[in-house]
């Protein structure tokens, strides 16, 4: 945990019927001074939405080389490049040659986040997915954000259903493609 940060712990109920992953977690996420609430949900969406073996938040903005979240396959081989926000090309060209999967959530509008990479070099560009919710859906959310928080992530044809610390929320899961 970086000196300065706010530990908040997430204990969440997963049902993700378009993946057929149902599961029972705690996270405890470490929110550096410098990243926002709205920031912070969407690495805790992204984990939930990306919920597989060897999943695990990346080292935060200490480690450089490693995505907000990945996947490690039982060899310790990075298996999916999970970034949040909007990350460089150059990030998102390493994490595509390392893993067999790269995606990126965003919080933000997607077509002025993927428009800084027009025209980049990014290794198997056209593999790598975006993915953004509803306009004001983490701005909506984030202030409910506690130390302690439940959550309920329901997914279906592509609609996030979040309870989160009793109130719900619902948006559509856009996906976006850079190729």
């Amino acid at each position: 945990m970086a000196t300065g940060s706010t530990m908040h712990t997430f204990d969440v109920q997963l049902a993700d019927m378009d993946r057929a992953v149902y599961d029972d977690f705690s996270l405890r996420v470490a929110r550096h001074p410098s990243e926002t609430d709205a920031y912070m949900l969407t690495r805790v969406l992204a984990y939930g939405l990306e919920f597989a073996e060897g999943i695990a938040f990346g080292g935060g903005i200490s480690q450089t080389d490693e995505p907000a979240v990945l996947v490690r396959d039982l060899t310790g081989s990075i298996t999916a490049w999970i970034e949040v926000g909007a990350p460089d090309a150059e990030r998102l060209h390493y994490g595509s040659r390392l893993a067999d999967r790269t995606v990126v959530y965003t919080h933000r509008d997607p077509a002025k986040v993927m428009a800084p990479w027009a025209d980049k070099r990014i290794h198997r560009s056209e593999d790598i997915r975006v993915f953004s919710f509803d306009p004001g859906f983490v701005e909506s959310a984030a202030p409910l954000i506690e130390r302690r928080n439940t959550a309920t992530l329901t997914v279906t044809e592509q609609v996030l259903y979040l309870d989160l610390n009793g109130t719900s929320l619902t948006t559509a899961i856009h996906e976006h493609q850079l190729g």
